[in-house]
């Protein structure tokens, strides 16, 4: 099994590139199925989710190539099995984006149920009421989802569609999927991410004609046919916020290139107020901080919330950091009922934190120190990371599945910001 030894006490100077976001590269994938024309993306990642969505496009008969320089070549000129199964779905939630494209082209789609990791429940309900609003007939049985066209229907219909709640797979699957559908098609309760403004606007790169994405609602005239484009994907506003909670935790000067710092407000202002200093360039994102050894960061409390909201992918990260600046936080997760499984690794390094339920307290000021620690999901393992980063003496991380799932080689940015850091066996 992997590890990652870090030993903890150096400040980051430098420079990194951010990376194309994993919560855009795979929608942006999936939308190569609404096309028999080639499609090629850009700055995308090298991750282990990237690896198993282009696995399962693969499967359905798509062409793809992965070249080194993080381009991804895709055909889905003959798709011969339009199905998803669940050896490849289990590790991955994401693969439920493959189930707007299918319907939207072929009438027809059959997906397991979801894995992933486990923070939470995060129901695939609003995604089949969506379809099913649009036309579609559908039935889960032996664990997969199956739509289909009702006998003599050859596209779906546009719909108005209000979800139960605020979801951003749901929002992405049935905006594909109604880029086809014949008529007008009103997403209500849209999510407004990033990730979904820079799938938007890829799907319009393919003649899509979609309005008021960035916004709750989203307005979709379908058309008969898409065609292929060139696409490159946005930067990972979660893996800079990664970062910026590195540095601001060790202290530093590091600009983060292609960093998009209108994608992460809620972040930025909250490290401002930490004692932070960051600067907006349009190339990227500058920190530069004292350090939690200083004492002179405040540990900040929030709430996570949709976006623009502070994020839920940056709740774990930001604990981190919490614990060592100074002063009491409180820190309420609204979005996974699970998402507090970090808590009991941090107090293994020497975090004093108190978890009920949605809320945790966290006694800042903590002075971490080394120990072996777990991975228990994605965002967890970035936490632990930031925090091994300012313990003393040597902090081992393993289960780093978690972790390669949604960065790509962050111990190799570190090492390359001064971090001592080393994936080892």
């Amino acid at each position: 099994m992997e590890k990652l030894i870090i030993r903890g006490g150096h400040r980051l100077q430098g420079e990194v590139a951010i990376s194309g976001a994993k919560n855009a590269a795979l929608p942006l994938l999936c939308a190569a199925l609404l096309t028999d024309e080639p499609v090629t993306l850009r700055n995308v990642p090298q991750l282990h989710d990237v690896q198993t969505m282009l696995a399962l496009l693969g499967h359905m008969g798509v062409q793809t190539r992965y070249d080194a320089d993080h381009t991804a070549h895709l055909n889905a000129a003959t798709l011969g099995e339009p199905e998803a199964p669940y050896e490849l779905v289990r590790s991955m939630r994401a693969s439920i984006l493959a189930l707007g494209p299918l319907m939207a082209r072929l009438g027809y789609a059959k997906v397991a149920l979801p894995g992933g990791c486990a923070i939470g429940s995060r129901p695939v309900d609003q995604h089949i009421r969506g379809l099913q609003a649009m036309g579609a007939e559908t039935v889960v049985e032996h664990g997969n989802i199956i739509a289909t066209l009702p006998r003599g229907v050859a596209r779906l219909k546009g719909a108005r569609i209000t979800t139960d709640m605020v979801t951003v797979t749901g929002t992405e699957n049935l905006l594909m999927a109604a880029t086809l559908a014949e008529g007008e098609t009103i997403l209500a309760n849209a999510a407004q991410e990033p990730e979904i403004t820079d799938l938007a606007e890829m799907l319009i790169a393919m003649g899509a004609q979609i309005e008021g994405h960035g916004t709750g609602r989203i307005r979709i005239h379908g058309v008969e046919k898409l065609h292929g484009c060139d696409h490159t994907v946005v930067a990972d506003r979660i893996e800079a916020g990664t970062f910026l909670c590195a540095v601001a935790a060790t202290g530093g000067d590091v600009f983060l290139r292609g960093a998009r710092a209108k994608h992460l407000g809620a972040v930025l202002e909250k490290l401002r107020q930490a004692g932070v200093h960051i600067e907006n360039h349009d190339e990227g994102i500058r920190i530069t901080s004292p350090g939690a050894a200083s004492g002179q960061l405040h540990a900040q409390s929030f709430r996570t919330t949709e976006y623009p909201g502070f994020p839920t992918d940056m709740q774990a990260q930001f604990m981190a950091l919490n614990c060592v600046a100074q002063g009491n936080a409180t820190i309420t997760e609204t979005i996974f009922e699970n998402r507090f499984m970090h808590v009991n690794e941090l107090l293994r390094l020497g975090a004093d934190i108190q978890a009920d339920g949605k809320v945790a307290v966290v006694q800042g000021g903590s002075t971490l120190s080394g120990a072996l620690v777990s991975s228990t999901d994605l965002r967890a393992s970035a936490c632990l990371v930031i925090a091994g980063l300012v313990a003393e003496g040597e902090t081992t991380i393993d289960h780093l599945h978690h972790l390669d799932r949604g960065y790509d080689h962050i111990e190799g940015k570190l090492r390359q910001l001064g971090a001592d850091i080393q994936r080892m066996v």
